[in-house]
């Protein structure tokens, strides 16, 4: 079975690449933290397949609150990110959503509409 994990960020922050970057990553960590505690096979059986992640991006924060029921009612481990307000946007700033790692099927009725970042 094929594996990957989806970071969702907001395209209306417009934030710096390296700003990015760290608001994926976080994603990334906190919802594979997730998914080990929901089924550590997925979490091995994904890493095995070597860890495929797909960045995506959506208008806003509502997007990622609908996402995140979607995977949620999919059965699919998510985390969002609030920023810490450390650098170039505010405390609690809501800037990325991390799916998974899922079945790529799953996946796709949850994300396969999005656009790549």
């Amino acid at each position: 079975m094929d594996f990957k994990q989806c970071i969702v960020i907001r395209e209306d922050l417009k934030l710096s690449a390296g700003k990015l970057a760290v608001q994926v990553a976080h994603a990334a960590v906190m919802a594979v933290e997730r998914a080990e505690k929901a089924d550590k096979s997925v979490v091995s059986d994904w890493k095995a397949e070597g860890q495929k992640k797909v960045v995506l991006k959506v208008p806003g924060v509502p997007d990622l609150f609908r996402l995140q029921e979607d995977a949620r009612r999919a059965g699919i481990p998510s985390a969002i990110v609030a920023d810490a307000g450390l650098t170039e946007i505010p405390a609690g700033t809501i800037t990325a959503l991390g799916l998974g790692p899922a079945p790529n099927k799953l996946m796709d009725k949850i994300t396969g509409k999005l656009k790549l970042v």
